[in-house]
């Protein structure tokens, strides 16, 4: 959540919740007031858990329609593991979350943290917006009461106020030497599913490449490439300058090879590659070509320690402790709590392909002024094979002050932290071409660090960056990602950050 006053927090938590729903016909509506669980002989009622998962629920699909270019898709039907389907999974994971928020409640004030007056007002107004700029029928499908809101936007207010105490003593000492990066261009020529005669072309223009380069060092290496095939362009990156890293992650077994003087590396990058660049000085072209499995790399090391890259690189470390730590935190309290679980009472909460959310269409609460005054008409009946955009257009509105343009900043003194809302633009690359529905298109998209809402470590590459900034963001789609051509690949995305929410 961007950095803003408490009041606007459980304001756009409750802009962002005020939407319809569209559930499958003829289906059995939930009893909210069942205990679907107890923390430490606290009661949990099913209709906080149902709040918690249809707030999920819209972000997953948000995120999906950002990577597929907006068009719809079916997933939460899709097996994901041990017989689970998606929607099965985001359940119990949202139960998982609530049943932490209720500890964290039971914690806050061994942190010395505690609702204001100022947060208990924001609450009891967010829940009485949210509950009536919904329809009877939104209500009834949530099976939510005006209290269950509030008991929800009270647990998420005590979850932002207390991360912060627990990462507090978290060491931010970090050496240059363990932090120090080095910076680098290069032009990556795909080889994946070719030919023999296709891949020996693409050595070919790889060779061109090469070969424009060392004639003009210093000239545009995208410009250079181009010139060879216009789809061909140049990227920049960094690596550890050292072979290992406090975040690199290499087993027992790794370490061991690395004994007798190999290379350990275990980056982003292809290990041939990131050897070959280590034998490079400040401004030197790699003699050869580069071969790997997938691709040929023509490389050219800028820095051999980028003092910039350097400081981002110990800002991602220090984020990486404070992340671990209070996992590791949170995790401890959820095993130490007394847990039991209503398992046929979750079972009556259902995540399905004929559950869809139709979300506000102005982003929720660029500001307070915007937020306190952020509405959602009541949606009428629709079709649940209708995609969330047909129906956001014909049935969504918002007061005027919801729809102003958002209030980020541009100040590039600013640094992107944890936990901080960007405005960003990209697009995604699979070795060098650009694919399709992983673009913004220019037209920005707003991203909260730390949240977890894209992919692998696409939120914490961004950390250190300074609004106007370009960042190369290289991510692994994950084996099961629901779009099979991108599923399992790594992807690059050029990111620019175009502002930070104060």
């Amino acid at each position: 959540m961007k950095e803003m006053t408490k009041k606007t927090a459980v304001v756009a938590m409750a802009g962002i919740m005020a939407a319809g729903m569209l559930t499958g016909c003829g289906e059995k509506k939930l009893d909210g007031s069942k205990t679907v669980a107890t923390v430490d002989g606290t009661k949990i009622p099913l209709g906080v858990v149902s709040l918690s998962v249809r707030e999920g629920q819209m972000q997953t699909e948000a995120m999906y329609r950002s990577y597929m270019g907006g068009s719809d898709f079916d997933i939460w039907d899709t097996e994901a593991e041990k017989g689970k389907t998606y929607g099965e999974q985001a359940v119990e994971e949202s139960l998982k979350d609530v049943e932490l928020m209720y500890i964290m409640k039971a914690k806050a004030a061994d942190y010395d943290v505690e609702l204001t007056d100022e947060d208990e007002k924001a609450i009891a107004e967010a829940a009485a917006s949210f509950m009536e700029a919904n329809s009877e029928e939104t209500i009834a499908d949530l099976a939510v009461t005006e209290d269950q809101v509030k008991t929800y936007l009270e647990l998420q207010t005590y979850k932002q106020k207390i991360h912060d105490p627990i990462i507090a003593d978290v060491d931010k000492n970090v050496s240059d030497e363990e932090a120090q990066q080095s910076s680098f261009e290069y032009v990556s020529v795909s080889t994946a599913d070719l030919s023999d005669d296709e891949i020996k072309e693409k050595k070919e223009d790889a060779q061109k490449i090469l070969d424009g380069l060392k004639a003009d060092p210093d000239g545009d290496f995208s410009e250079i490439a181009k010139s060879v095939d216009d789809s061909y362009s140049s990227l920049s990156g960094t690596f550890d300058a050292n072979e290992t890293s406090e975040d690199e992650d290499t087993d027992d077994e790794d370490a061991e090879d690395a004994d007798d003087g190999s290379s350990s590396y275990s980056g982003t990058y292809p290990e041939e590659v990131i050897d070959v660049l280590r034998t490079l000085d400040d401004g030197e072209v790699a003699s050869d070509i580069i071969e790997t499995d997938t691709a040929y790399y023509v490389v050219k090391l800028d820095k051999k320690d980028d003092e910039e890259a350097t400081e981002t690189k110990k800002e991602s470390i220090i984020s990486t402790r404070e992340q671990t730590l209070y996992t590791d935190t949170t995790e401890k309290w959820l095993d130490d709590a007394d847990i039991k679980e209503e398992k046929k009472v979750l079972k009556t909460l259902k995540v399905t392909d004929n559950h869809k959310y139709v979300a506000p269409t102005a982003t929720p609460a660029p500001t307070e002024e915007a937020a306190e005054t952020e509405e959602v008409t009541e949606t009428p009946e629709a079709d649940a094979t209708e995609t969330p955009e047909v129906t956001e257009a014909a049935d969504t509105t918002t007061t005027p002050e919801a729809t102003e343009a958002p209030s980020y900043s541009t100040d590039t003194s600013l640094t992107v932290k944890d936990g901080d809302t960007v405005n960003i633009d990209y697009v995604g690359k699979i070795d060098g071409t650009a694919f399709d529905g992983g673009s913004t298109n220019g037209q920005g998209t707003d991203l909260e660090i730390g949240s977890g809402s894209y992919i692998d470590d696409f939120e914490d590459q961004l950390v250190g960056a300074h609004p106007g900034d370009e960042v190369e963001v290289t991510v692994t789609f994950p084996d099961d990602y629901g779009a099979a051509d991108l599923a399992g690949k790594e992807a690059v995305f050029d990111v620019t950050v175009n502002g930070i929410y104060e």
